[in-house]
């Protein structure tokens, strides 16, 4: 029993001991796990105040750019915003006509068209295709169809094509094609007036004669419209003010005459080609006012075709090259000494056939011998030695201020672009050399340009008074009245009439019984003058062998009103003088000017020796 006892209590015991081992891991490990709770709380809670943080720092930040963007940028993005959506529109507005004064069309906007080819929309065959539209612009059928085959799409077939040309291919109800338009300048006369109207470039600014002088005149002023765009791009017309595409029917006219100005080319060619000459240019002006009704240079250009053309021949030689004038400067000389009183009309003058001065010797163009000439026998022989007797006469000061009085070593006033200021020894080398007013007396050793001869023998048609030379009349509408004209300088009186009128009688003399006979028109009394000058060298001195010749001619002498002259610039052969070369020219400008403005005849009055 005790034995039992003993074993009980001790198996009782161990079952103790495990019970407490057990109760004691179990109790470890719950101290064990329970440490970790009061950890894992805080790192919860500051994951969350992170998370919160972050947020209210983006709605601050937010509430911040909103502030920015919605009150202190507000309205400059408004107006930005506004900008993007709107527009500002300035419709195509076509440049201005030019007219003569007969309101025939000398440049104009046309529409052209650019023509692309997409052959794969095509629905015939490229071999039809091609057969079809080769004879309407001008190009072979087998280079169609080679120009087919190289791309499927985008081909360039033609650029600047007419309106009509446009029309025979849409015509053709042909797919695979497409028509662009645009507008460009043309030119129905092609050279005809180029000279003076000139050409535009490629972005339609004026480059030469009026079109490059009167640009102001010649652009549109378009209204700029401010439009809304959809947000497509497309705009939206609601608020265009009406009638903002409307253009004024406004046109630049000329004083120049087509059919005179065609007459005068005509000729000079006529004479260039004779001659084998360099070039040529021909100037009819109306002495009462100044306009010019033909202005010619040739060679010329085509406007139409500008891209081919020398670009010197886009400055016209008459207002931007000078030249020495030669014996077409007698009659203002003569005028200059009449009107000083240092001569009378009928003063008679020794022409030994040459004279010295200095160490100069001087000559006329032809060997003659020793005769005494009155004033008009002078201007009919073109006497050298009988011009440097007249000018002696007067003081070489009181010479050199009516020099500069008529304008010499000035630009003349004028709307046609490039204008170049004359050629004329300063006054102090003039005085004191007796060779520079010798040499002047017969129209050497001073340059100006071909216009303004024109403009100071249009002093001794008009009475004495300079007149400037243009070629605008101004702005008319399609009933031909007048919009805008151009200011232009008072006529300056330089001469009497009186001085002037003897002038153009002795200058009849040179037509009737002188150099100038082959300008004579039966029935008309004509005076005239004619030039043959030695080339001036731009080295200095002068090219030899070679000549300017030229003729001017006044009609009719009863009442002086027109000026017609022709410069013909190194003719070639034995032959060539003022008399044989541009006399000519300007009789055949004459008969056409006689019957355009109506000059009645006159009795024919011969002035004698």
């Amino acid at each position: 029993m005790l034995k039992l006892s003993l074993k009980t209590q001790f198996k009782n015991l161990r079952n103790l001991e495990f019970r407490r081992k057990r109760k004691f891991s179990r109790q470890t490990e719950s101290e064990n796990i329970e440490p970790k709770t009061p950890e894992t709380r805080p790192n919860i809670q500051l994951r969350l105040f992170t998370v919160w943080g972050v947020l209210m720092m983006a709605i601050v930040g937010l509430v911040f750019n909103l502030y920015q963007l919605q009150i202190v940028q507000g309205k400059k993005l408004t107006k930005k915003a506004r900008n993007q959506q709107m527009v500002n529109v300035r419709p195509y507005m076509p440049r201005r006509p030019v007219v003569d004064r007969d309101n025939n069309i000398l440049a104009i906007d046309r529409p052209v068209y650019t023509v692309y080819s997409h052959p794969k929309l095509f629905n015939l065959s490229q071999e039809e295709i091609a057969e079809k539209i080769a004879p309407i612009i001008g190009k072979e059928k087998a280079d169609l169809v080679k120009t087919f085959q190289n791309k499927r799409s985008g081909i360039l077939l033609a650029s600047g094509v007419s309106e009509d040309i446009t029309d025979k291919l849409i015509s053709l109800r042909l797919n695979g094609f497409e028509f662009i338009q645009k507008y460009s300048r043309f030119y129905p006369q092609d050279d005809l007036v180029a000279d003076v109207v000139g050409y535009v470039n490629l972005d339609r600014r004026g480059q030469a004669g009026v079109e490059y002088s009167q640009e102001k005149l010649l652009e549109r002023s378009g209204q700029t419209v401010r439009m809304s765009k959809s947000g497509n791009g497309s705009l939206m017309p609601n608020y265009v003010t009406e009638g903002f595409l409307n253009s004024d029917d406004l046109k630049l006219q000329l004083t120049i005459d087509s059919r005179v100005q065609g007459v005068a080319r005509a000729a000079l060619k006529e004479q260039m080609t004779k001659f084998s000459a360099k070039r040529g240019a021909v100037v009819v002006m109306d002495a009462v006012d100044g306009s010019l009704l033909a202005l010619v240079s040739q060679p010329t250009y085509n406007p139409n075709q500008y891209a081919k053309s020398d670009i010197s021949l886009f400055k016209n030689w008459t207002v931007a090259d000078l030249y020495e004038p030669g014996s077409t400067f007698k009659p203002v000389n003569v005028a200059i000494a009449l009107e000083n009183g240092t001569i009378k009309p009928d003063d008679t003058f020794e022409d030994p056939g040459s004279i010295k001065i200095g160490t100069h010797t001087i000559k006329n163009a032809e060997k003659t011998g020793y005769r005494r000439l009155t004033i008009p026998e002078i201007l009919q022989t073109s006497s050298n030695i009988g011009m440097v007797r007249i000018i002696q006469r007067i003081k070489p000061s009181i010479y050199y201020n009516w020099l500069e009085r008529l304008g010499l070593g000035q630009k003349v006033e004028t709307d046609l672009p490039f204008e170049v200021s004359g050629q004329l020894k300063s006054q102090e080398k003039f005085i004191s050399s007796a060779i520079e007013p010798a040499t002047t007396s017969f129209g050497q050793g001073f340059s100006l340009t071909p216009l303004q001869l024109v403009q100071l023998q249009g002093a001794l048609a008009n009475g004495g008074k300079l007149v400037t030379p243009h070629v605008v009349r101004g702005l008319i509408d399609t009933k031909g009245g007048m919009h805008y004209s151009l200011t232009l300088p008072e006529p300056r009186q330089i001469f009497s009439p009186t001085t002037t009128q003897k002038v153009v009688e002795m200058m009849e003399t040179v037509v009737s019984s002188g150099t100038g006979k082959a300008a004579r028109i039966s029935g008309y009394r004509i005076g005239g003058k004619t030039g043959t000058a030695q080339k001036a060298s731009p080295n200095g001195g002068y090219i030899k062998g070679a000549r300017i010749t030229s003729f001017v001619a006044i009609l009719p002498v009863e009442s002086p009103r027109y000026v017609v002259f022709a410069v013909v610039d190194e003719p070639k052969g034995e032959n060539a003088y003022g008399s044989t070369v541009a006399a000519p020219i300007v009789k055949t400008v004459m008969e056409s000017l006689i019957p355009i403005e109506q000059i009645p005849p006159s009795q024919e009055k011969v002035i004698g020796h």
